[in-house]
């Protein structure tokens, strides 16, 4: 049986609860750090189920330009840059 439940399609959701299914895709959401897409739950038997996902796809990884540098992160930034980044006005 498929439902939604939160914006994800979760297949055999007659095995569990609907409260355990909320918080498997919580802790699901919290592992891959992405939304969730599907979440597909199989018997193993013994009372056992075993749960995967899959999340939706990251669209782009932000770019920072600071001072006409391109970067992904700042890691590796010194103190000075990261100050500049973080007194800058965002645009949202």
């Amino acid at each position: 049986m498929e439902t939604m439940i939160d914006g994800v399609l979760v297949e055999n959701s007659d095995l569990l609860p609907e409260r355990k299914i909320r918080e498997c895709i919580r802790q699901a959401a919290e592992e891959a750090g992405l939304p969730i897409a599907k979440l597909r739950l199989t018997s193993l038997g013994n009372g056992e189920v075993q749960v995967e996902y899959e999340t939706f796809e990251r669209k782009f990884e932000r770019i920072r330009r600071i001072t006409g540098y391109l970067v992904g992160t700042i890691d590796r930034w010194n103190d000075a840059k990261r100050a500049e980044e973080s007194q800058r006005v965002k645009h949202l």
